[in-house]
C-alpha cells in the first residue's frame, strides 16, 4: 500500500527538471565565450534573437564580454541588437561569469517596446519645449524631423510648410536625405508627369496616409523620374504623410520613409500624429509672431512719419521760409543788408543742426540689437551717448548680467527689449522736460525665478494717466501700446511709475525660460 502510494503520488506530482524550466522560461538565457559569440540557447534566446535552432554555436550575441572579466556582474545593462535589416530590438540583461571558464552566462529580455515608448515621449516632449522656446521655425522643424527619424530609427523624414498663398510647399525640417535646393519644382515635375503625389492628397482629405511598399513603386515609375536620385538614397519601405493642421487648417506635411523591415502600426502612426500636431503649432505660432512683427512695423513706420512731422519737416518748412525772405527782399529791390544776411544765414545753421541731430537720433532708434549680449550692450550705449549728444541731457545707461545670461537669450527678445528701451528714452526727451535720464538693464535672480529687467528713469515732470503728454503729440501714447506688445509676446510687462518726487520711471520686465533656446537655425532652405 505503502509503495503504490508512493507511486500513485509520483505520478500524480511530475518533479519538474531544471531542462523544462530552461525550456519554457519566457526570458533568454544564453552562453557566450570570449568572442562574445552563442555556446548555447534555451528556446527564448533562440526566438528573441532571431537563430536557427539547429545552428546556435558559433553565430556572433548582441552581449559584449565583460571587459573586467568580474566573477559576478550586478546590475541591468541594455543593448541593441538586429537579427534582420528593419527588425531592431533592444535586450536589458545581466551577466554572469562561468567559474574557472572563459565563458559567461547571460540573463536576457525584450524590452524594445517600452524603450519605444519612453523614446516617443521624450520627443514628444522635446519638440513641445522647442515649440515653446520660441525658437525659429526652421530650428524648430529641422529639430523635429531628426527627432522623429532618430526616436523610431527611421530612413527619412521631411517636414514641410505651406506657403501664405497656399501655391508651394518648402522642406523646412529633413533628416536622412541629402539636400537639394529645387525640391519642390522637381515635384512638380513628377506631377505634371502623372505621378501621384500621395502629400497633396493627405493636405487635401487634412488625413494621414500610409502607403506599404512605396520604394519600389516609385522607382518603378517613370513619372517619378525626376526626383528618383533624391529619393534612392537612404533605402525605404513604406511611406507615411501625415498632414500639419492649425486650427483646422492644413499648414504643411510631415513625411515619414521607414526602413526596409519596419511596418507601420497604430503606435507608429499615433508617434508621428503627435509629432505632426506640434510641428503643427510650430507653425501657427510663427505665422502669429509673424504678423505681431508687421503690425510693429507697420505702426513704427506710422510713428516715424509722425516725428518726422513734428520735428525734421517742421524744420526744414521754417528754413524754407527764412531763404526764401531773402528772396523777396532782392525782388523788392531791397537788398538785404549784411546783418540780416549774417542773422539768416545763423538760424539757417542752427536749424540745420537741429534737423541733422534729430535724423541721427532716429536713426539710431532704428538700429537693430544684435543677437547678443554684447550686442545689445554696444546698441544701447550707442542709443544712450547719441541721444544725450543731440539733447544735452545727462543720460546714463548701467548693464548687470553676472551670469553672462544675456548671451543664450533669444535674438529677438533682445531686439524687443533695445525698442523698449529706445520707445522710452524717446519718450523722456520729448515729454518728460527732463535734465537728467537713466537706463538700466540686468538679470535678476529670486530664488528660482529669474528675470531679465530694463528700466529708463527721469527727473522730468511726469505722464499723464494715458502716458501722454496734456495737448500734445500721441506717439507717446502710442509707444506705451507697442512697449507693452513686446512684452506681453515674451511674458513679461511694462509698467509706469510716477513717484512722489517727481519724474516717471518706465519698467520692463521679462521672465527668462528654464531652459534657454537654442539660437536660431540657418536661413531656409528647399530640401528634400
Amino acid at each position: 500500500m505503502e509503495r503504490a502510494g508512493r507511486a500513485a503520488g509520483t505520478s500524480a506530482v511530475p518533479r519538474t527538471t531544471a531542462a523544462q524550466v530552461l525550456e519554457h522560461a519566457p526570458d533568454g538565457l544564453v552562453v557566450i565565450d570570449a568572442e562574445a559569440r552563442f555556446v548555447e540557447a534555451n528556446p527564448a534566446a533562440v526566438l528573441l534573437c532571431g537563430l536557427d535552432p539547429d545552428r546556435v554555436a558559433g553565430n556572433r550575441s548582441p552581449f559584449p564580454v565583460p571587459d573586467d572579466a568580474p566573477a559576478t556582474r550586478t546590475g541591468e545593462l541594455t543593448v541593441a541588437w538586429e537579427p534582420a535589416p528593419g527588425q531592431r530590438r533592444e535586450f536589458a540583461y545581466v551577466v554572469a561569469a562561468v567559474p574557472g571558464q572563459p565563458r559567461w552566462i547571460v540573463s536576457f529580455r525584450d524590452v524594445t517596446l517600452s524603450r519605444l515608448r519612453e523614446r516617443r515621449l521624450a520627443a514628444i516632449a522635446k519638440a513641445a519645449s522647442n515649440v515653446a522656446s520660441k525658437r525659429s521655425l526652421v530650428g524648430t522643424l529641422e529639430a523635429l524631423a531628426q527627432e522623429v527619424a532618430r526616436t523610431d530609427a527611421l530612413a527619412g523624414v521631411q517636414v514641410l510648410t505651406v506657403n501664405s498663398s497656399g501655391d508651394r510647399l518648402h522642406v523646412m525640417g529633413v533628416a536622412g536625405f541629402g539636400r537639394e535646393v529645387p525640391f519642390f519644382d522637381k515635384l512638380m515635375e513628377c506631377r505634371a508627369l502623372g505621378a501621384r503625389l500621395m502629400m497633396l492628397d493627405a493636405l487635401e482629405s487634412r488625413e494621414p496616409l500610409v502607403a506599404p511598399n512605396r520604394y519600389e513603386a516609385v522607382m518603378r515609375d517613370p513619372a517619378w523620374r525626376p526626383l528618383h536620385e533624391v529619393m534612392r538614397h537612404p533605402r525605404w519601405d513604406w511611406f507615411v504623410s501625415v498632414p500639419l493642421l492649425a486650427r483646422g487648417e492644413p499648414v504643411g506635411i510631415l513625411n515619414a520613409f521607414f526602413a526596409p523591415g519596419q511596418i507601420v502600426g497604430d503606435t507608429e502612426l499615433e508617434f508621428l500624429l503627435a509629432m505632426a500636431e506640434q510641428a503643427a503649432m510650430a507653425v501657427d505660432h510663427a505665422a502669429l509672431m509673424e504678423r505681431e512683427r508687421d503690425v510693429a512695423r507697420r505702426e513704427e513706420r506710422q510713428k516715424l512719419a509722425r516725428d518726422l512731422h513734428d520735428s525734421v519737416v517742421q524744420q526744414v518748412f521754417s528754413m524754407m521760409m527764412q531763404a526764401r525772405s531773402l528772396g523777396v527782399l532782392v525782388a523788392r529791390g531791397l537788398p538785404p543788408t549784411p546783418d540780416k544776411v549774417a542773422q539768416v544765414a545763423d538760424d539757417l545753421s542752427t536749424s540745420a543742426e537741429d534737423v541733422l541731430a534729430d535724423l541721427r537720433g532716429m536713426v539710431v532708434e532704428l538700429r537693430p540689437a544684435a543677437s547678443t549680449a554684447a550686442g545689445l550692450a554696444s546698441a544701447l550705449r550707442s542709443l544712450v551717448d547719441t541721444t544725450g549728444a543731440r539733447t544735452d541731457l545727462a543720460v546714463s545707461l548701467d548693464i548687470d548680467d553676472p551670469d553672462a545670461e544675456m548671451a543664450t537669450l533669444d535674438p529677438d527678445l533682445l531686439e524687443d527689449v533695445y525698442r523698449v528701451v529706445a520707445e522710452a528714452l524717446h519718450n523722456s526727451v520729448k515729454h518728460a522736460r527732463a535734465s537728467a535720464i537713466h537706463a538700466r538693464v540686468a538679470v535678476t535672480s529670486h530664488g528660482r525665478r529669474r528675470r531679465l529687467v530694463a528700466e529708463v528713469a527721469d527727473d522730468g515732470c511726469g505722464l499723464s494717466s494715458e502716458h501722454a503728454p496734456s495737448g500734445g503729440s500721441a506717439s507717446s501714447g502710442f509707444g506705451m501700446t507697442v512697449m507693452r506688445e513686446r512684452a506681453a509676446r515674451w511674458g513679461g510687462a511694462v509698467r509706469v511709475r510716477q513717484p512722489a518726487g517727481g519724474g516717471t520711471s518706465v519698467l520692463l520686465s521679462l521672465p527668462l525660460p528654464t531652459s534657454l533656446p537654442v539660437g536660431p537655425a540657418d536661413d531656409e532652405e528647399e530640401i528634400p
